[in-house]
């Protein structure tokens, strides 16, 4: 069978590493990172959530965005310093509001297939990864934005998901460990969570016995289409230069997808918007009692949350428009906390900060395709849902590649 090279080691490399192999492909799969799920795939919110399928391009985003602009703990900042990539990717995020609901129907579609598919692997690989399928609590404080949120239930029961209103009363029955009062919510009782980098991980080491190879700490200089197939130069963190040749390449870079992109003569115009998290450690008795087991997600401060086992639970949330920039900043992590605090009564005197880059397109929809040249495929671009969408669109870039006359 072909060779086939995967460019990325995060969520959406390692699914397609894997289902490639299982196709009977000789996968090799090259990152910058010295281990698999370093980046992006470290420490998100641990969402496996349909229910968050909503695609952003809306006018009520453009105007909360610039209400917002001047708050530094908003949940969504922009810095205004000019620079083109990004406003030429806010220009397409405008030009995709006409297909708002179009996306948003077809993401919670791919949302569903993917559970299915994450599940099974799982299951075959015996990967263990804090699974909690207990659903999705959406909380909302006031009737203007419930009313807001009844309007994108209907795209996403559209879309195939079941979720329904929920009253105040209903909440606190799904959730008792929630303390404050709610105008009201909606749930969606086929939604997970789990521990991202636990799964790739566990997925990266069952790739490993099945002859995938991981070459690690390397960044690729140089990509070369030939008429046999690619070729890949790299360097090596401490040996060198070497290459590598395959008969195709996927590409799973994440938020370095656009410059893997432009030395192939594509555009993929993915630009970093980051993300918070904070690993909160339950270290006693207390705090492992009053936190929630049921994953919430709290409309107005934009946060989301997932218990990981018994003794840790992660709060995640914000978007952050600045650039390639990886610090983690206080004032974002101070939020938070904050809120953890202000909700549950939980301990917070071991709290774990964390920011990743989220490698997001225009429309936010997930690129997956082929590219300019014969022998060249992406399955990057998955925002905020990559945990979500990752092994649906690993099928699907797969079958993409299968069927294709170039890769034989």
């Amino acid at each position: 069978m072909p060779h086939i090279v995967v460019i990325g080691a995060g969520i959406s490399g390692v699914t397609t590493a894997y289902t490639l192999s299982q196709l009977g492909y000789r996968v090799t799969v090259v990152d910058r990172h010295l281990y698999p799920a370093m980046e992006t795939s470290f420490a998100n919110g641990g969402q496996l959530s349909a229910c968050n399928a909503e695609v952003w391009n809306s006018a009520g985003t453009i105007l909360k965005g610039l209400k917002w602009m001047l708050k530094s703990d908003a949940p969504l900042l922009v810095n205004p310093k000019p620079s083109w990539h990004k406003y030429s990717w806010m220009g397409e995020f405008v030009a995709a509001i006409s297909k708002y609901r179009e996306n948003t129907i077809e993401t919670t579609r791919l949302a569903i297939a993917a559970r299915q598919y994450l599940f099974d692997m799982a299951e075959k690989e015996n990967i263990r990864f804090d699974l909690e399928r207990r659903g999705i609590l959406h909380m909302f404080h006031d009737q203007a934005s419930f009313d807001s949120g009844g309007r994108t239930n209907k795209l996403l029961v559209a879309g195939g998901l079941e979720r329904y209103a929920v009253t105040p009363a209903e909440m606190k029955a799904i959730e008792p460990s929630l303390r404050r009062d709610y105008f009201g919510g909606y749930f969606t009782p086929s939604d997970s969570t789990g521990d991202i980098h636990k799964f790739t991980r566990g997925l990266a080491g069952a790739c490993q016995k099945r002859g995938v190879r991981f070459v690690q700490g390397v960044c690729v200089t140089s990509i070369k289409n030939t008429l046999a197939g690619v070729q890949l130069q790299i360097s090596h963190v401490d040996q060198g230069d070497d290459v590598i040749s395959a008969d195709a390449l996927v590409v799973c870079a994440g938020v370095s997808s656009r410059s893997i992109a432009a030395m192939l003569g594509d555009r993929v115009n993915i630009y970093p918007v980051k993300g918070y998290s904070i690993t909160v450690h339950l270290d006693d008795a207390a705090s492992v009692a009053a936190a929630p087991w049921v994953s919430l997600l709290d409309e107005s401060a934009k946060i989301v949350t997932s218990r990981l086992g018994a003794d840790r639970f992660r709060v995640a949330g914000t978007a952050e428009f600045n650039g390639y920039n990886r610090d983690i900043r206080a004032d974002r992590i101070e939020p938070l906390v904050a809120w953890t605090r202000r909700n549950f009564e939980v301990g917070t005197s071991r709290v774990v900060p964390w920011a990743g880059l989220r490698p997001m397109m225009p429309d936010m929809m997930p690129r997956v395709k082929k590219g300019r040249a014969p022998r060249v495929f992406y399955n990057t671009g998955h925002g905020h849902l990559g945990w979500t969408l990752s092994a649906a669109t690993a099928a699907v870039i797969a079958k993409t590649i299968s069927n294709s006359h170039s890769v034989a």
